[in-house]
């Protein structure tokens, strides 16, 4: 008996989430391709495989020169003022989008001693939070939350930071460190910051700016890393990764990472069958640039208090507000 190509590659299970994503999303038409769009960093991090694949990324020559690095020398040469300003009163530290919780070292660090002080990760990843209690608690200083709020989008933040306001803990210092902001609509999200903090809370926001050429941007984002993340996403739909390739656009502002389907093939799952012709894209994140205007201009629409900070090649901005 012989099989055809298609027949031999293994079954994939199929995430349900995501899948769901991709139905109530459908796909719009852009002459004869279908665009299916299920850009969304919650989806990016809904196991521990997709997770880990993250802090890889992160541990990339690129992205830790360009990223972390050059966010971390930014907070190390403006710690002061900005311990400064969150003042001496006992603080909460929300840590969105925590990561394995590296960059709120460098706070808890100068914070210890000044301050009381309690570390609260959020995360969607169960695997983030977990790697950011053990790194902070290994400090041993200060107290680290855990409650059902650690393992929580962004829209429960205003629902977070008020039940985290117990005791003498009345004051947020909310960190969205890591390029985070870029991977939403800014507008949404600032709002929905900026209604959960309270008068005198800090929020402090790492992002890159944009000052380079549309293919220099590019460059950095047709990174093998990224790949190896992001077809985590796509994979789980149920299509098997040889029929995927990996591309970056940008348009409207943003980067644009997608995979185009190469070969013809089908997913049946919760009693639905999704047909994908050759050549659909899916495009599975977005990141939204903007120059140091445009940035600072955003800020000040939702804080009267800001400052911000850049890197010396102007790519990068740390920018702190006070409500």
């Amino acid at each position: 008996m012989f099989f055809n190509k298609k027949e031999q590659k293994p079954k994939i299970q199929v995430n349900d989430l995501i899948f769901k994503e991709l139905i109530k999303r459908g796909y719009s038409l852009e002459g004869n391709t279908r665009i299916w769009n299920i850009a969304d960093s919650k989806l990016w991090y809904l196991t521990p495989q997709q997770a880990q694949a993250f802090l890889d990324l992160e541990q990339s020559e690129d992205y830790q020169e360009n990223v972390i690095q050059v966010e971390i020398d930014l907070i190390n040469r403006n710690i002061s003022e900005i311990i400064n300003k969150v003042g001496n009163e006992p603080v909460n530290i929300i840590d969105l989008g925590c990561g394995d919780g590296k960059k709120a070292v460098l706070f808890i660090k100068h914070l210890s001693g000044k301050t009381r002080f309690r570390y609260c990760p959020i995360d969607i990843s169960s695997y983030m939070v977990q790697k950011a209690m053990e790194r902070i608690k290994a400090m041993n200083q200060g107290e680290v939350v855990e409650s059902k709020w650690n393992i929580s989008d962004f829209e429960n933040i205003e629902n977070i930071s008020s039940l985290l306001r117990q005791g003498e803990f009345r004051k947020n210092l909310i960190l969205l460190l890591g390029n985070t902001l870029g991977n939403f609509e800014i507008n949404e999200l600032l709002y929905q910051i900026r209604s959960a903090m309270k008068e005198g809370d800090i929020l402090l926001i790492g992002n890159g700016l944009n000052t380079k050429s549309i293919q220099d941007i590019l460059k950095a984002y047709n990174n093998p890393f990224l790949d190896h993340m992001l077809i985590k996403t796509v994979t789980q739909l149920g299509i098997n990764k040889d029929d995927l390739r990996y591309g970056a656009r940008f348009r409207n502002s943003r980067v644009e990472m997608y995979y185009t389907i190469i070969e013809d093939c089908s997913v049946s799952f919760l009693g639905k069958r999704v047909n994908f012709n050759r050549g659909d894209q899916i495009v599975v994140a977005t990141s939204y640039k903007y120059d140091k205007h445009e940035f600072m201009s955003f800020m000040k629409m939702y804080f009267d208090d800001v400052k911000m900070f850049v890197s010396a090649d102007q790519g990068y901005a740390l920018v702190l507000c006070k409500k």
